[in-house]
């Protein structure tokens, strides 16, 4: 018979560590804050009271390690990807590890970058949103936010980012007219 602790594993190991390595931008230290997850699950798991899914109770509680983490060492660094199209959406990452998609082009940097200058808040909505595929009730129970504060935050957050990537790239074209 499998344990609570294997399902958890087994359905969402793999969406946990890509979480993990978009908020902080490094494998190894992503490896170091999954396991820092599990124990915490494994801790903790006797108090889940089961209000909310096991998957948004893992994503919350990894939300918390990672913003320990980012205390403790006095930065924030995420990752994210974004086709600024017509569509204006998440581009998938193919299953493809995230520091390999970092390496295709500058554009990535960029918006890396600029997502930096993102609240913490928006940082966390835009990652479960887009790259995590949660739904906005999803998002709402991992955050401990209202439905209506997970679609604000989205929304100020794809506006703010959208406005810092265009005037880097303003920036960057005066630099090359000069």
């Amino acid at each position: 018979m499998r344990t609570a602790f294997e399902e958890l594993y087994d359905n969402y190991h793999k969406d946990l560590f890509q979480f993990l390595i978009y908020m902080v931008k490094d494998k190894q230290q992503a490896e170091d804050l999954v396991q820092e997850v599990y124990i915490k699950v494994l801790h903790s798991y006797d108090t889940f009271k089961g209000e909310s899914s096991p998957k948004t109770w893992l994503f919350s509680v990894a939300r918390h390690v990672a913003i320990d983490f980012f205390r403790k060492q006095k930065r924030k660094r995420v990752l994210d990807f974004f086709d600024w199209g017509e569509k204006g959406h998440l581009i998938s990452d193919d299953n493809n590890l995230p520091e390999e998609i970092a390496i295709l082009n500058d554009e990535m940097k960029l918006v890396y970058t600029c997502l930096d200058k993102c609240s913490i808040d928006q940082k966390s909505v835009i990652i479960l949103r887009y790259i995590q595929s949660f739904t906005i009730q999803e998002t709402a129970d991992t955050l401990g936010f209202s439905v209506s504060k997970v679609k604000t935050t989205q929304h100020r957050g794809m506006k703010a980012l959208k406005s810092l990537v265009e005037d880097a790239t303003r920036k960057e074209d005066v630099g090359y007219e000069s």
